[in-house]
């Protein structure tokens, strides 16, 4: 298991104070972040640009030393056993980052293998292993600067995974792919997870991709964890009021001021918007009107094409909690 407690990162910056003094700032990056990994669990990291994501993976995967807390892989010390807690982890970052492009497929896999210390058996063995598991053994001679975007990103994958880590950092890893590649590099991180029994923790932007990958969620706001639970768990936490959808087959204009009034006895603030293109109602309220709707259609005899609550969105969720928790703050500071 890998275990972080009471993680923080400061720094310090100068700024100009006038023509010939500088201001020295400090800066919390990161602030008290608890946060758990479990053998073959996906957990995501989310938040809006400066939360503190990438801060955070680079503690994680030793890039950066916490200015407070501790980080334990499997028992080990990530500052006194950094050596150790290495072999154990890698990173796989988006973008065409971390690659060298004048280098083949096989070399940077070479080179990556030597750094780590692994015998050249087994190192070879691996190469060949990793290049055939993300489709490139047919590439494997061709330098990367004539690779495609979905290339490298495999040849990502494949380095990241050369010194068979237990715990793997994706920082934005379908950044730039298209649908087809994005899907199959999600496949391979369910595969790792699920298959292999590693550990993943994902960074994305495209919340549709963190819904289906992950088990468990941490959303972090101006460095801080203000949430965390599973995607439907947080996607409620920031749902206000329920969604009910009505689609019809045709207008029944008759329908409106029942529906209407039906609604308003349950919740007068309720909002109730008639899509007369689609024939379709959508009606938002804190409360279930959905048994009263239901009446309403009964009696009236109404063919319906389709009924359903609309699923709450882990989008909308992150957003509402972010502001909510920027706001909080705002006002702790002005009190």
């Amino acid at each position: 298991m890998l275990k972080a407690e009471q993680l923080s990162k400061t720094y310090e910056t100068k700024d100009w104070a006038g023509l010939f003094r500088r201001k020295q700032n400090r800066v919390e990056a990161v602030k008290n972040v608890n946060l758990e990994m479990h053998q073959g669990q996906i957990i995501g990291l989310l938040g809006i640009n400066g939360a503190g994501k990438t801060t955070t993976i680079k503690m994680l995967s030793t890039l950066l030393l916490p200015s407070t807390g501790c980080i334990t892989v499997d028992g080990l010390d990530i500052v006194k056993d950094v050596m150790a807690v290495k072999k154990r982890i890698n990173m796989i970052s988006g973008g065409e980052r971390m690659l060298y492009w004048r280098l083949t497929a096989r070399e940077n896999l070479w080179y990556f293998g030597q750094l780590y210390n692994i015998d050249n058996k087994t190192l070879e063995k691996r190469i060949n292993m990793l290049l055939e598991k993300v489709g490139l053994s047919d590439k494997q001679n061709i330098p990367v600067e004539r690779f495609s975007k979905g290339m490298k990103q495999r040849l990502q994958i494949a380095r990241g995974l050369i010194n068979d880590p237990s715990y793997i950092f994706m920082d934005e890893p379908t950044l730039g792919l298209d649908a087809v590649i994005a899907k199959e590099l999600r496949e391979h991180v369910k595969q790792m997870a699920y298959q292999q029994g590693k550990s993943i923790l994902l960074t994305s932007h495209y919340i549709q991709e963190v819904e289906e990958l992950c088990e468990y969620v941490y959303i972090l706001n101006q460095g801080e964890v203000i949430m965390k639970g599973t995607p439907k768990e947080l996607a409620l936490m920031g749902m206000e009021s329920k969604t009910l959808c009505i689609e019809l087959y045709s207008n029944h204009e008759l329908l409106h001021a029942s529906i209407l009034e039906a609604c308003h006895e349950v919740e007068k603030d309720c909002n109730i918007h008639w899509d007369a293109d689609n024939s379709r109602y959508t009606i938002c309220s804190r409360k279930d009107v959905s048994n009263v709707v239901t009446k309403v259609l009964l009696d009236k005899q109404v063919p319906l094409k389709g009924f359903y609550l609309q699923e709450p969105s882990l989008e909308d969720a992150i957003v509402k909690l972010s502001k909510n928790a920027s706001k909080n703050t705002s006002t702790e500071v002005s009190a």
